[in-house]
Formats: structure tokens, C-alpha cells, sequence
């Protein structure tokens, strides 16, 4: 045995996947990790589900944790940052916000072919869509919203002086930087025409609101149901809150547009985006005005222009989906249903136009 992981000759013959090539390679990185106690490695499985950084189970002798990588290809500049994710995750350790707890982190793209970090495995259910929630009662559904509310008012209300997170991120003048940063990422990922999204970006910069009234705090950037881990016992509890890729500092309330841009109201038609929204349309989860409401009954934080950071989220998800679209393109993605991002864009820019409609 080498350090706390063995690395014997049967760990050559464990399958690789699409981005971890040479299993053996990564035990041999384990075994000098100071990983006490995990045993041989005897399984790799890519996790289905994931948008834009990759998940894989790992299977050892003593247990599952779970590594994290970028995408295989055409990867943005400051996107997938394996260390940024990892500090967080360390950082709120022990706060009101459950994580996994991360293991170690490696910079090295050597050893599987990208910088990944490993996290211990929560046990929990992912829901998703209409077919995995159909077993949910309208009480859990309802159960589940609110428990959503109170982890996104956790999120937000993180001591960063505590957490040590104070240099996370600079919360000044962050929704700006956030439309210049995503417009930057458009033109790396964009290859084809896209009725709409000119006039969109225009309207957003004209709109955007007054910096100085915004406040700074810890923001997931990604936050929807599907980003955690659910148990549903009596009563229902978050195991965990996943895929902080994206999480800085910045306003609470573009973290809220973005979790309600996700969000489908009953009978609301929404594009198949493979992500947490058509199961809030289930009887008993909140309407998208009830999560905003119980949102500013935690925070005391006013909700009245929400409309616009919706419409921000919107932008910014069709964004992210280009990128993705454009991996699909390159064949550069692992996984099932990434045929359907590229469609959902202008679905998703057209959303946008609709809901600063209604708010202007």
C-alpha cells in the first residue's frame, strides 16, 4: 500500500471514462493525497445530469466520494475553476449551508488531463423534471419550496469574515460586470445568427440597476432545486447544495432572478432544458411570485424589481447553454440531451424580451 489508497495491479484493469482516461493514474495521485482509509479503487461512473463541469463517482473499497473536472473541451476563459469551487466548499464547513465536504484538490493536468478536486458523496435525490417528482405530494412540494426559500436566505446571509470569504469576489458594480462578462462569453461561443439577442443586451445595459443600492454577499450563481440534494424524510431535509462553479460575490437579488428564471409556474409552457424547472410545476411548490415573496419575508429585502433580474437570468442561462451547444457541436460533451441546449436559446432570449416587457 502506497500512503492510504492501494494501488495493486488490478487497478489497471478499472474501466476509464471520457475524462478520467487512466484510473491508475488517479489512485497513484490518491495514494500520495494523504487519502487515509478510502482502499482500492474499483469503479469509475461519469454522473448523468451535469451542464458544464463534469461529475464522476468514485467507488473505493472503504466507500463513494466523487471527483469534479472541467469539460472535456472548449472551455471559456475564468470558467471552470476547480480551485474557486473547492475553497468555497471548504469555506462553508460548519455553516447553515450543507455542502459535501471536500477531500483534496489538484491542480496538476497531468494526472487525469484538467484540474479536478474530490468531494465526499451525500446520499440524496436529484429532481429534476415532471417524471422525477411525480411521487412528491403537494405537501412535500410545498415543503420543498420553502426549504428552497430558507437555503437561498442562508446563501445570502453566509458571515463572510467567519467563512473567510471576504476576498471572494468584488460585489462593487458586479451586475455590470457580470453583463460585460457574459456578452464575452457569447462572442467566444456564438456561431451562428440569433434573432434578439443585440436588442436584449441593449435593453439590459439601459436598465441595469443603481450600484449603489445593491448589497454584497456570498451568491451560488446557479441555484435551482436540482443544484441540491434532497431527502425526502418526514420532514424533508437539503442533504447538500451542489455546483458552485459559478458562486462569488455579488447582489442576492441576481441570484434570486436566476433561481426564479429556472422556475416554471403551473400550465407554463418551458424549453426542454434538461434542468430543475418543469418539476416546480407540480400541485404545492410556490408559484414563481410565492418564492419571491417568502424570499423577502426571510431577508427583508425588497423584491419589487425582481422582474429585471429575471430577465438577466434568462440572458445569462442562454449564454451558458451557447457554450454548451457549442461543445455538442465539437463533440466535446459526455452525456445524453445536449441536442436540446441549442434550441432552448433562442427560447430563452425571446423570455427574456417578454419580461422586461412586463416590468417597463
Amino acid at each position: 500500500m502506497t500512503g492510504g489508497v492501494q494501488v495493486p495491479g488490478g487497478i489497471e484493469r478499472v474501466p476509464g471514462v471520457p475524462g478520467i482516461a487512466d484510473p491508475a493514474a488517479l489512485a497513484r495521485w490518491m495514494a500520495g493525497a494523504g487519502l487515509d482509509d478510502l482502499g482500492e479503487l474499483r469503479g469509475v461512473q461519469l454522473i448523468s445530469g451535469g451542464r458544464s463541469n463534469l461529475t464522476y463517482r468514485l467507488d473505493l473499497a472503504g466507500g463513494t466520494i466523487v471527483l469534479r473536472r472541467p469539460p472535456l473541451g472548449h472551455v471559456l476563459p475564468t470558467a471552470h475553476d476547480m480551485s474557486r469551487e473547492y475553497r468555497v466548499l471548504s469555506a462553508l464547513a460548519g455553516t447553515a449551508v450543507p455542502v459535501p465536504q471536500p477531500l483534496a484538490s489538484c491542480q496538476d493536468p497531468d494526472v487525469i488531463g484538467a484540474p479536478f478536486y474530490l468531494m465526499r458523496h451525500v446520499e440524496g435525490q436529484v429532481l429534476r423534471t415532471t417524471q422525477d417528482g411525480e411521487l412528491l405530494s403537494p405537501a412535500q412540494a410545498a415543503e420543498l419550496s420553502e426549504l428552497l426559500a430558507q437555503m437561498l436566505a442562508a446563501i445570502h446571509g453566509v458571515d463572510l469574515a467567519a467563512a473567510g470569504l471576504e476576498t471572494f469576489g468584488r460585489p462593487e458594480g458586479y451586475l455590470a460586470r457580470q453583463l460585460s462578462r457574459w456578452q464575452r462569453q457569447w462572442e467566444l461561443s456564438n456561431s451562428r445568427q440569433m434573432p434578439g439577442y443585440d436588442d436584449l443586451v441593449a435593453r439590459l445595459t439601459a436598465a441595469l440597476p443603481d450600484p449603489a443600492k445593491a448589497e454584497g454577499t456570498l451568491v451560488h450563481g446557479d441555484f435551482r432545486l436540482d443544484n441540491t440534494l434532497v431527502q425526502l424524510t418526514t420532514p424533508a431535509r437539503i442533504a447538500a447544495v451542489v455546483d458552485w462553479e459559478m458562486s462569488t460575490l455579488g447582489d442576492p437579488l441576481a441570484d434570486l432572478g436566476l433561481t426564479l428564471s429556472y422556475w416554471a409556474d403551473a400550465g407554463e409552457a418551458f424549453p426542454d432544458l434538461n434542468v430543475g424547472a418543469t418539476v416546480t410545476s407540480l400541485p404545492g411548490f410556490y408559484t414563481r411570485g410565492q418564492f419571491a415573496a417568502r424570499y423577502a419575508d426571510l431577508t427583508g429585502r425588497d423584491v419589487s424589481g425582481i422582474g429585471y433580474y429575471i430577465a438577466f437570468g434568462y440572458f445569462k442561462l442562454a449564454v451558458v447553454l451557447e457554450g454548451i451547444h457549442a461543445r455538442y457541436l465539437l463533440q466535446q460533451t459526455v452525456g445524453e440531451g445536449f441536442e436540446r441546449e441549442g434550441p432552448a436559446v433562442p427560447v430563452l432570449i425571446a423570455r427574456a424580451h417578454q419580461m422586461l416587457d412586463a416590468v417597463t
